[in-house]
């Protein structure tokens, strides 16, 4: 006798309710996981999962449904709203923020920025961060963070400037192999026509931005707000003057790094210093 599939609870959040969803367009279309697997290209056991919310859908899954079901965006606008829940609150105003931006500035300085992290990089982080957590839990911070990165794949994204300290170039996650395809990646962002990836040398010394993460985030109409982050906690900065005194320091690191085409040399001299 097969088992009874589990009661779903739609009501409880964005994430349930795609879930849910899900479940009722398969059975409406008389249709098991393992065929709307053949169908989507993800697992039986993963789209099980989905369908009762442990985990979150893959960023490619909303339109695959779609378009299995002819459902016109309904689950890629519940994955825009179920996407925002596996952040903590405090940084759903920061992805709101990040959505509406014309322009990113940021400065890393002991880990790359998640917004430019390869999924091994990102899935070595959490992995560390997070030593005691099941591998499912890990999976859903990989996707949350991936999701993240999609606004910068958009034609209408905004312009993206980094400056990365060589701390973060060096302090490998995952293996010498994780960190050449990481690597690679900060090399070919120095210079595009949406991004700008500077390095800061070791030899350039103290700074006034040496404590920590910053995001500086500029809106539409030049309003502009500062994010920083420490190892558990973040805190977002609106006030005009704290904004302002955080951009001055930023600018003074940006012209201190080293030139686009210089970064990229050195990031490439890191890379080859990896042990093969």
């Amino acid at each position: 006798m097969p088992a009874r599939p589990r009661e779903l609870t739609p009501d409880r959040s964005a994430r349930h309710l795609f879930g849910a969803k899900m479940r009722a367009y398969r059975e409406r279309a008389v249709m098991s996981l393992e065929a709307l697997s053949d169908v989507v290209n993800v697992s039986r056991s993963h789209l099980s999962r989905i369908e009762t919310a442990e985990v979150m859908p893959p960023p490619s899954l909303p339109a695959a449904l779609d378009a299995a079901f002819g459902t016109d965006g309904i689950f890629e606008e519940l994955y825009r709203l179920a996407s925002k829940e596996i952040h903590p609150d405090q940084f759903r105003r920061l992805m709101e923020l990040e959505a509406r931006a014309t322009v990113i500035e940021e400065y890393g300085p002991q880990i790359v920025p998640g917004l430019v992290q390869t999924e091994d990089y990102i899935r070595a982080q959490f992995m560390v961060s997070n030593p005691k957590a099941a591998p499912a839990e890990i999976e859903e911070l990989v996707t949350a963070r991936l999701t993240r990165q999609a606004l910068l794949r958009d034609a209408t994204g905004p312009d993206h400037w980094i400056v990365i300290d060589e701390a973060a170039l060096r302090r490998g996650f995952g293996g010498p192999a994780v960190m050449r395809a990481q690597l690679a990646r900060l090399a070919e962002l120095t210079l595009t026509p949406t991004t700008v990836l500077q390095v800061l040398p070791f030899e350039h010394g103290g700074h006034a931005l040496g404590g920590g993460y910053l995001m500086l985030l500029t809106l539409a109409g030049g309003v502009q707000v500062a994010y920083e982050e420490g190892i558990s906690t973040g805190t977002l900065l609106e006030d005009l003057a704290l904004v302002a005194e955080r951009h001055r320091a930023y600018d003074l690191l940006r012209a201190c790094a080293l030139s686009p085409k210089d970064s990229a040399a050195f990031i490439r001299s890191v890379m080859e210093a990896l042990p093969t």
